[in-house]
């Protein structure tokens, strides 16, 4: 609540009810006594103001317009009003904090605690930034540290001003001691110790708390602020530096130049200055600067923050409003627009992805998130593909690419007479340009290649990220994923042959799924037999399949990812085919040589929408309207890198909103990711995000217009993604199929909504791994289980102490939180399953990644999948693999109707035997699914301990 009701600016910037004239000029006759002595005319309106802004805080933007909302603030003041004339009926002075008790108890007699208390916090937190620090005020200096500045100089070191940026930043954390920080400080000083490193001491004093404390990880970020503060204020000329408590002024001043200055720069569009700068700057709120954990304000200044000559200029909340200008450019309202979306995304409600992070009101606003392109068969085509990933790697854009029309070693090449190299040399330099063109300078480049399982390369495609053999043939940058037909799991299943083609002998099966592939399949295997095709080859589909297994544990590729479900239950089936999904698996669009699909995405955060032990549905459906309608204006907003992008995502519109945070709102809870709780929780969670992402993307159709290629789709058809579930059940027949159909909504009114409305959008939804911006947020990504309770995360950024703060609390509450316990998580790589003095149900709640039966992850990613229109990026772990088991685990993923998963995760053998001598995923309970397997030796695998891939989010 700071800072946000009584500032004139705000005041002046915003509608508040309406006061008769009459009550107005009575009330001239009165002066308000301001704290300062200062005498000022009594003006009812302000007090409207603050009471309109205290609802707003309490309820919501969307509480701007209620009319109950109007009328009980206008009443209150009308209210407060007539006392003050009871009171002083010939005029007089009343003191501000006099008329501030008045609304304090008129809305608490109205019967709007949760707005009073807002109210009384407001006041408090404003009575506290008032008080002078009696350290600073006194000028006390330490008497042997000198600091220099960068034009030379030097003076003591301030340390009133020391004490006060280290008590506003503990002010109301629980376990933390300013005392600590500052003697911990004062280890790293020393005389002539340069005045920028000064505050990098007082970060580097909190950091190492944050394992016996979770909240140091707030203190370091506030410490971290107020150096960015510095460090943009003094480049801006407003102030040479500022506590929290005067940035409740100075934030809207600083916001106008930071504008300002980036567009003089020709960092940020000359668009934004069209924006009434002064009511955005008055809808800033400061306070939730404190939001931000050390990780996620260090990620943001890193790589996010716009900077001129290495000098951030961007401040968090400025950052959050530009962000929500660049999105909010082209509405019809656009001031009130972005104070719609910087409300969301300041909450951390919800989080816009990378790139629209990174590039919303620049120059060249690149905001969508994948890129998924069809490679042709032909030089000119597939040198073209190459440069088209470039550019939109350039732009920070993850790639997906369809390689599967190239035709395969050995085939014939009609122009020149010779035989073809295939499609693995070429990889090798889409593998090169990935490293050499990274993501805006911003991340590291990168790009998945897919290729059909039928491709006559496959074998050799499965080998590519291996470390030994032909480096030519090799590609340890790259990413890759099978696209694997159904009919090729049913023959696995059936033990019987498969037959591998070249493309250039069977062109058509690239485009056909379901039973039509079947048959032109098994017609092409009839060629073969008569002797009409005669390059190709015969492999047990078995042994296929167990060398799929075997490279993904060794090598961690490639993927695994279903051909059939993603088209048949693809709405767009009538315009085209999915030939492959994305960087990161979650995106399932059509492509073609003449159009690369686009994805723009953006993820609500669960957690947030836990209250009282359910769902807030109010709160969750509000975020999803505003969500859709930010991400449906990244297309005609987005800067497009090549033509065949913009022609298909202005044709399309596909949008792919997704979830982060699902591990946390479990542990709110109080449900163990393995258990049949969180199974439920996991589908109906996604089937109300479905429920309203659908009727947004169906309100926005009504008010914008269909998506071009609505006719004829499934939308069109009045089959959801529910329903689509029939026809994937139908081709591939129901005994290869165990789907969950149930549901807890009524879903009957979105389909007449969408029958009669359309649809704004082709695709909807998509969960994507969210790895940075859970990051910035604070939240656990997208659906993963906790990784480790305690670990050092490594990023760009550099390293970072992780703690499980939900264990911290759990533990704090039980009275077994100490410094034994911080070296047992140590000891144990974040495990407590071998801790005795943990009870048995804490630790079935807090049991890590590789603790977990996989199985559970595959039986929650089923429930979600039959909501979403597009896919999810499913990471699977698996603490000691075998082939049993990932056979099992795969199969049981292609059969419960997943249409992709992303990486497999093991561990090394050191982490292992410490797993493996306390509690085994054995002792864990499983799924209702087949739990028989062979103990047979355990092959290599990979090892990829912190699972952070940052190219999608």
């Amino acid at each position: 609540m700071t800072g946000s009701f009584s500032s004139p600016s705000e005041a002046r910037a915003s509608s508040s009810p309406s006061v008769s004239s009459e009550s107005h000029t009575h009330n001239a006759l009165l002066q308000v006594i301001k704290r300062t002595g200062q005498a000022a005319p009594f003006d009812d309106r302000k007090i409207a103001m603050a009471v309109t802004k205290a609802f707003l805080a309490v309820e919501g933007q969307s509480a701007s317009g209620s009319p109950r909302v109007r009328d009980s603030v206008e009443k209150l003041v009308k209210d407060i009003v007539a006392r003050l004339r009871r009171r002083s009926p010939e005029g007089g002075s009343v003191h501000i904090e006099e008329i501030q008790d008045l609304v304090e108890l008129g809305l608490m007699r109205g019967g709007f605690h949760k707005v009073a208390r807002a109210y009384v916090l407001y006041r408090e937190e404003h009575a506290r930034q008032r008080a002078p620090a009696p350290s600073e005020q006194s000028g006390e200096t330490h008497p042997d540290i000198n600091v220099k500045f960068a034009d030379g100089s030097e003076a003591p070191l301030n340390m009133g001003r020391l004490r006060t940026v280290i008590s506003d930043a503990c002010a109301d954390l629980d376990g933390v001691s300013e005392e600590k920080v500052l003697q911990g400080a004062l280890k790293n000083l020393y005389n002539g110790v340069k005045h920028k490193d000064v505050n990098a001491a007082l970060v580097m004093a909190a950091r190492p708390l944050i394992e016996e404390e979770p909240n140091y990880s707030y203190v370091c970020a506030r410490l971290l602020l107020d150096g960015l503060r510095e460090e943009s204020l003094s480049y801006l000329n407003i102030a040479a530096s500022a506590t929290e408590g005067e940035m409740a002024e100075l934030y809207p001043t600083a916001f106008r130049a930071i504008v300002e200055r980036c567009v003089e720069h020709e960092l940020l569009s000359p668009e934004l200055l069209k924006f009434d700068l002064e009511r955005l700057g008055a809808a800033l709120k400061p306070e939730r600067d404190r939001q931000l954990t050390y990780l996620g304000l260090q990620t943001l200044y890193d790589r996010y923050f716009i900077h001129w000559r290495e000098t951030r200029l961007e401040l968090p909340q400025a950052f959050f409003m530009r962000v929500a200008m660049g999105l909010s450019v082209q509405e019809d309202d656009p001031n009130a627009r972005a104070i719609e979306f910087y409300d969301l995304l300041s909450s951390f409600d919800y989080m816009c992805s990378t790139p629209t992070l990174f590039n919303a009101g620049t120059n060249r606003p690149q905001l969508s998130s994948c890129y998924l392109t069809t490679v042709p068969d032909d030089l000119e085509g597939i040198y073209g593909a190459i440069k088209d990933n470039a550019l939109l790697s350039k732009w920070a854009g993850g790639l997906g690419n369809d390689w599967t029309p190239v035709r395969s070693l050995g085939s014939h090449i009609k122009g020149t007479n010779g035989k073809s190299q295939g499609v693995v040399p070429f990889l090798k330099v889409v593998n090169d340009t990935a490293v050499a063109v990274n993501q805006g300078g911003k991340r590291k480049g990168a790009v998945c290649a897919y290729l059909e399982s039928w491709h006559l390369d496959i074998e050799e495609f499965l080998e590519l990220r291996k470390n030994t053999g032909d480096e030519r043939r090799r590609t340890h940058d790259m990413n890759s994923a099978n696209w694997i037909p159904d009919l090729f799991m049913k023959r696995v299943f059936e033990d019987k042959e498969w037959t591998l083609f070249s493309p250039s002998d069977a062109p058509d099966l690239h485009d056909l799924y379901g039973s039509a592939f079947e048959a032109r399949y098994t017609h092409y295997e009839s060629l073969v037999e008569s002797g009409a095709i005669t390059l190709f080859k015969k492999v047990p589909a078995q042994n296929l399949w167990r060398k799929m297994l075997s490279m993904l544990f060794e090598t961690g590729h490639p993927w695994v990812t279903f051909k059939d479900p993603c088209n048949l239950r693809s709405p767009q089936q009538h315009v085209g085919v999915v030939h492959s999904s994305n960087l990161c698996t979650e995106i399932t669009l059509n492509t073609s040589q003449d159009e690369i699909a686009v994805c723009n995405l953006g993820s609500v955060n669960l957690v947030n929408h836990i209250r009282n032990g359910e769902i807030d549905h109010d709160r969750l459906r509000n975020t999803v309207y505003t969500a859709v309608r930010m991400l449906d204006n990244v297309i005609d907003i987005n800067y497009y890198a090549v033509p065949q992008a913009r022609n298909a995502n202005l044709r399309h519109r596909p949008v792919g909103m997704g979830l982060m945070g699902f591990q946390d709102a479990l542990y709110k809870l109080g449900l163990p990711y393995s258990s049949v709780e969180a199974v439920r929780f996991a589908d109906q969670s996604m089937e109300l995000i479905s429920y309203f992402a659908i009727t947004a993307s169906s309100n926005l159709a009504k008010e914008r217009g269909r998506y071009e290629t609505y006719e004829g789709s499934l939308w069109d058809q009045g089959v959801l993604p529910i329903d689509s579930l029939d026809r994937l059940e139908q081709e591939r027949g129901a005994e290869f199929c165990t789907l969950d159909r149930g549901h807890s909504l009524d879903w009957a009114p979105v389909r007449e909504l969408v029958k009669k409305q359309g649809m704004r959008n082709s695709n909807v939804m998509a969960i994507a791994p969210t790895a940075t911006i859970s990051n910035i947020v604070g939240v656990s990504q997208s659906i993963e289980p906790t990784y480790q309770n305690l670990f050092v995360k490594s990023n760009l950024s550099g390293e970072f102490t992780v703690i499980n703060p939900w264990l911290v609390q759990e533990l704090k509450a039980r009275d077994l939180w100490d410094s034994v316990m911080v070296n047992d998580l140590k000891y144990f790589d974040g495990s407590v399953a071998q801790i005795d003095r943990i009870p048995e149900d804490v630790k079935q709640l807090f049991l890590t990644a590789f603790e977990i039966d996989p199985r559970w992850l595959v039986e929650a990613a089923s429930r979600r999948q039959k909501w979403i229109d597009q896919g999810q990026s499913l990471n699977l772990y698996m603490a000691e693999p075998s082939g049993k088991k990932l056979d099992n685990l795969y199969k049981l993923a292609w059969s419960r109707g997943l249409k992709t998963t992303y990486y497999l995760r093991s561990l090394g053998a050191t982490q292992m035997e410490k797993i493996s001598s306390g509690a085994s995923q054995s002792d864990n309970a499983k799924p209702d699914v087949d739990d028989t397997e062979n103990q047979e030796p355990q092959p290599k695998f990979c090892s990829i301990l912190d699972p952070d891939c940052e190219a999608c989010q």
